[in-house]
């Protein structure tokens, strides 16, 4: 079992930035591949990024290419998310989430979530 608290969220105006942080707990929390997704209302959730536990690689959807960056701290048992530029286009619920596959941005293979943490981008 694998447990993820989300926070970070609120509202700010584009071009602004943030910082989501995902804290985790649990068993093997080192191994465990964290990913970053969001749900913007009356859409489907899709993939924003992950980090790999084998070898700290990470992945971007193009939509946050450039502008967002993921990062891993082992020792705070935490992941962080640092977006930058942001657009009213990532207002969404941001959730993180954990699975044993490596590198992988895709929902299915994510076994563990948090209860997401709301950025609402807007003037």
């Amino acid at each position: 079992q694998v447990q993820l608290v989300e926070s970070g969220g609120g509202k700010v105006q584009p071009g602004s930035s943030l910082r989501l942080s995902c804290t985790t707990s649990g068993d093997t929390k080192d191994y465990y591949t964290i990913g970053w997704f969001r749900q913007a209302p009356g859409k489907e959730r899709e993939g924003v990024s992950c980090i790999s536990s084998s070898d700290g690689a990470t992945y971007y959807a193009d939509s946050v290419k450039g502008r967002f960056t993921i990062s891993r701290d082992n020792a705070r048992n935490a992941v962080y998310l640092h977006m930058n530029g942001l657009k009213p286009e990532d207002t969404a619920v941001y959730y993180c989430a954990a699975t044993i596959v490596d590198g992988v941005l895709t929902e299915s293979e994510y076994d563990y979530w948090g209860q997401g943490t709301q950025v609402t981008v807007s003037s």
